[in-house]
């Protein structure tokens, strides 16, 4: 081999003889001490905080008690014609009932073999191993294909996200959040096809079975099929009716008490007060502002069909457009406030959409469009301000100040307001009587996430005409085929 033959193989595995650090080296270094010193911010939290403090994994008791039930209490009963899983009363003093599918409880079943110590501490790992795994997907699909590139900025990414409230309450509760988001974010975000042309009939599988384990991902449906992504669409359906058909096949009585007796539709009173603080979906919202919660159910179901035309359109609209991720997160986000329960912690996408928006906000920027620009940067301030990690204690003082008043509107059918302002249907709960800026406080999330579905209608009107940019990678160089 000749030294030109020696200096160009050199050149393409960027170790010239002379040569500098290959791209991205000093990116990973910066992007791996930021994480870890966010990491051991969050330990020395765990260690100091005492019991409960940091982690309380009271959601992943249930799915383990739930696993539990599928595999030693549930052969007996379906013999005998009853449905164990759903008439279980409950975990602890607080009586949290397993309220996911049939499916999800088989599911849980497999992590029902390992101790609860060990699957606490499995628990956070996996967590934040599925939230750097949503983060280098997203960055991927945004045009980031040098892998060291991506690497260092999903470790900077997860050091500037993980303290958001979201993130953090995923990891407290033991909740499967992270790991649905990731999965999701690895099916939408595959191109269509292999390297070798092939097509990718799986697209779209894995969300279907997220939606079979919660039923939020079925949001997807309606964006994959107005975005004509006929395939992904029939992938995603296919997968969600396969998990029906496990969990009948394992589970009959269970699996029909839930989808052909109601309880699919009663479960959001099934899994906790909706009209309690730490829903943040429009029907909370609509239930604290009514007093009550049937009073919330007209309303809701309005509001609900106005924000998936909102969202799917502005979906739409980015997908034609060419903004792949920022259509996924939309629809997201409506997914999350038509949802009849979105408790605070479901919210970690907007970990993502953080991600995205600086992603475009530097785009803008080097563009010229410095306008723009700006208002993404206000955009990520404004997120990061109502998402991170203080919100719970508003919530909590919200709960404890405000006693005084019904809030903005009044909808109670065939009751009379003295009446129901002395009883309501849950009189105890000071959300009903919040007002002022508790209001404000009580319902962050859900307001700011109204404000930002507004912010992405009027962007995807405006850029359904133009082309996506990427910061770092040249416009001639084609998108890799598949994650590596």
């Amino acid at each position: 081999m000749n030294s030109a033959d020696s200096t160009d193989q050199g050149k393409s595995k960027g170790i010239t003889k002379g040569a500098g650090p290959a791209p991205g080296s000093k990116l990973v270094w910066a992007g791996l001490g930021a994480f870890v010193a966010v990491l051991a911010s969050w330990i020395v939290f765990l260690v100091l905080s005492g019991k409960a403090g940091a982690l309380n994994i009271v959601d992943l008791t249930v799915y383990r008690d739930g696993g539990l039930i599928v595999r030693h209490v549930t052969p007996y009963y379906n013999s005998h014609k009853y449905d164990p899983l759903y008439d279980w009363p409950g975990y602890s003093s607080l009586k949290l009932q397993f309220t996911y599918t049939p499916f999800a409880a088989i599911v849980f079943a497999l992590i029902s073999f390992v101790p609860l110590t060990a699957l606490e501490a499995l628990s956070v790992v996996v967590n934040i191993v599925c939230l750097l795994a949503a983060l280098w997907f997203t960055l991927y699909s945004l045009g980031y294909a040098d892998r060291r590139i991506r690497l260092g900025l999903v470790l900077l990414a997860a050091a500037v996200v993980f303290w958001l409230q979201p993130v953090v309450r995923t990891i407290y509760l033991g909740q499967i959040n992270l790991i649905l988001m990731a999965a999701i974010m690895w099916d939408l975000t595959q191109p269509a096809t292999t390297k070798s042309g092939k097509y990718r009939w799986w697209k779209g599988v894995a969300t279907g079975i997220a939606a079979g384990i919660k039923l939020t991902p079925l949001i997807f449906v309606p964006y994959l099929l107005v975005t004509r992504k006929w395939r992904e669409a029939a992938g995603c359906v296919g997968g969600f009716l396969a998990t029906v058909v496990i969990g009948f096949a394992v589970l009959p009585h269970d699996s029909s008490k839930w989808w052909l007796h109601g309880m699919v539709l009663s479960d959001g009173s099934r899994a906790g007060n909706i009209a309690w603080a730490g829903n943040q979906s429009m029907r909370g919202l609509v239930s604290r502002l009514t007093g009550s919660i049937p009073a919330g159910q007209t309303p809701w179901i309005i509001a609900s069909v106005l924000a998936v035309i909102i969202g799917i359109g502005a979906a739409y609209l980015l997908e034609r457009a060419g903004y792949h991720v920022p259509a996924i997160l939309t629809t997201a986000l409506t997914g999350l406030l038509v949802s009849p329960i979105s408790w605070d912690h479901h919210w970690v996408w907007i970990a993502l959409a953080i991600v995205t928006a600086a992603h475009y906000s530097i785009v803008a920027w080097r563009s010229g469009a410095k306008s723009a620009a700006r208002w993404l940067w206000l955009a990520i301030a404004g997120m990061i301000f109502t998402y991170a990690a203080w919100p719970d204690a508003l919530f909590t003082h919200a709960r404890n100040l405000g006693k005084f008043s019904l809030g903005l509107i009044w909808l109670q059918p065939n009751t009379s307001p003295v009446t129901f302002l002395h009883h309501g249907d849950r009189p105890s709960n000071v959300e009903y009587h919040w007002h002022g800026f508790q209001l404000i406080w009580g319902n962050a999330y859900i307001l700011g996430g109204m404000a930002l579905l507004l912010f992405l209608l009027v962007i995807a009107y405006r850029v359904r005409k133009q082309a996506p940019q990427d910061p770092l990678v040249p416009a001639t160089d084609p998108v890799p085929a598949s994650v590596p």
